[in-house]
């Protein structure tokens, strides 16, 4: 029975193999932490989202438009809370209504609250004046903006939702079902937004009836409205851009691999393919936002919007026009608020392209 040798090989004459017998321990010396750090050449493991989130952060303009978002935000939240007026109120003193209180400018009073001032009162200033009703112009502009945001937001995800089915389901499946999928996507694109945006807003107001006290009710017929309205027609475009990318990820090796070992097809969209369009997704969502409240905007500015009393930064502009020579600031408090907010998200849409979309990423 043959035994293994436990000593080193003998060196040949040409090879280039060190002859460790010719060394001692004592001439080897530990490495030092700076050369360690020197040979640490890998990078620091991270996810797509965090890298993204990274490079979002290095853009001025979207950390700028992040934190005029926040602030916004943080205003509509805080104010209601200090401001002692609510978007409804007429104004009254001591129980009795300050008809002289109408259309005072920014941080003046009436002669009816400066008699009470003068008494030993107070009273919280109106920082943005009164309205033609008497009623104080910020806590409305608060509001307004609440309408718009919440508009903005809810149908974002209302197209989010109903266009990432309807483009996963699509760009999935393929052929014939692609087909007719696709066909009823062109009719609807081919329609005239705003006008059929108008004739269902107008249709929807009169049929929808809700429950007396039920959070619907509360919420208004024309907020419900413009919901839906978005669901049915700004959803074409999210489904054509889910679309395009199925179409070019499904024939991926990784998406074959998941079909070869029975995976069913909601498990491939929900755990293969959604998650390597979310850069799109993402980007395509948060440049929704601006369009949806803008949209809002524009329909209340033309009376088919939110229903008053409760304002809208479309319907305080509208309702500002009429008075524009004489009080032009008026007009200026929410269109400056309109262009906060579409400029922000816009900004903010741009940043979160460069950051995560692949091919702008370097």
């Amino acid at each position: 029975m043959s035994t293994v040798s436990k000593d080193p090989p003998k060196k040949h004459l040409l090879s280039a193999q060190i002859d460790l017998s010719k060394f001692s321990a004592a001439q080897f010396e530990a490495a030092t932490e700076e050369e360690k750090r020197q040979q640490d050449v890998m990078s620091e493991s991270t996810t797509f989202f965090k890298d993204g989130m990274r490079k979002l952060f290095k853009n001025p303009l979207a950390v700028g438009s992040l934190i005029v978002l926040a602030c916004i935000i943080l205003t509509i939240v805080i104010a209601p809370m200090i401001v002692p007026y609510r978007y409804e109120e007429i104004l009254s003193v001591d129980g009795k209504r300050d008809k002289g209180a109408k259309n005072l400018a920014p941080f003046t009073y009436s002669q009816m609250e400066q008699k009470y001032i003068d008494n030993g009162g107070e009273r919280f200033p109106h920082i943005f004046g009164t309205d033609e009703q008497c009623r104080d112009y910020f806590i409305r502009v608060v509001y307004g903006t609440r309408i718009s945001l919440s508009v903005g937001f809810f149908a974002s995800i209302i197209v989010l939702i109903i266009g990432m089915l309807y483009g996963s389901i699509s760009g999935y499946l393929g052929g014939r079902v692609d087909l007719i999928m696709m066909r009823i996507v062109d009719i609807i694109y081919s329609l005239p937004d705003m006008l059929i945006i108008i004739l269902l807003k107008v249709v929807l107001d009169e049929r929808l009836q809700f429950p007396s006290g039920s959070f619907l009710n509360k919420l208004g017929t024309s907020m419900v409205s413009l919901f839906i309205v978005f669901g049915l027609l700004y959803w074409v475009g999210m489904a054509r851009l889910v679309r395009g990318q199925i179409l070019s990820i499904k024939e991926n090796e990784y998406i074959l691999a998941a079909r070869s070992i029975g995976a069913s097809p909601a498990r491939i969209i929900r755990k293969h393919i959604l998650p390597n369009c979310l850069s799109v997704i993402i980007i395509s969502t948060a440049l929704q936002i601006p369009s949806a409240i803008f949209t809002e905007s524009f329909l209340s500015f033309v009376g088919i919007g939110v229903k008053a009393p409760m304002p809208s930064l479309g319907s305080l502009a509208n309702a500002a026009r009429a008075g524009l020579q004489s009080y032009p600031y008026k007009l200026i408090f929410p269109a400056i608020m309109i262009c906060l907010i579409v400029l922000s998200l816009n900004l903010l849409g741009d940043g979160l392209r460069d950051a995560f979309d692949p091919k702008l990423r370097r």
